[in-house]
């Protein structure tokens, strides 16, 4: 990754601009075509570094409801529950942890009915009984921007 992927990194998760171009604007920016900007994004989503480019909204705004859970899942089976897990595309993160509760994941969706619903389907197919659901009751952190390029400047 050379010093114009951490500044196109930079631009892109803080002020990628609403328009029907936006690469074009963010090669005015870094001096390169629109070409040059699409292939090097496409090269950093190649190599893992960019997982994907998206809006994030505010979904408690919009009416949805989330919340994180965690699971007592046995050592011999957290491929298997964490492919059903993952199944659900109201899923949204997953990770595994050392701890006696050791799988944790997001789920996030338009009603708490429908939550609920996930959540008992989850513990029926995975015939699990230690999964907790721990709604948010007040959220802090709202963002993170990582600087690529070790100063305080974005491009």
């Amino acid at each position: 990754m050379d010093t114009i992927d951490k500044k196109l990194l930079n631009l892109i998760q803080n002020e990628i601009p609403i328009d029907k171009r936006p690469f074009k604007l963010l090669g005015e920016k870094l001096l390169l075509t629109e070409n040059e900007v699409l292939e090097r994004v496409n090269n950093l989503k190649n190599q893992g570094i960019i997982r994907r480019i998206g809006g994030i909204f505010n979904s408690r705004k919009i009416g949805y409801t989330s919340t994180l859970c965690a699971a007592k899942v046995p050592e011999n089976r957290i491929d298997e529950v964490a492919a059903c897990i993952n199944d659900y595309y109201e899923v949204t993160h997953n990770y595994l942890r050392e701890d006696e509760y050791n799988m944790w994941f997001t789920i996030i969706t338009n009603s708490n009915e429908n939550l609920n619903n996930i959540l008992q389907e989850i513990k029926e197919k995975t015939a699990l009984d230690q999964i907790i659901s721990l709604p948010s009751v007040k959220l802090f952190k709202v963002k993170v921007a990582l600087n690529f390029q070790g100063d305080d400047n974005n491009a």
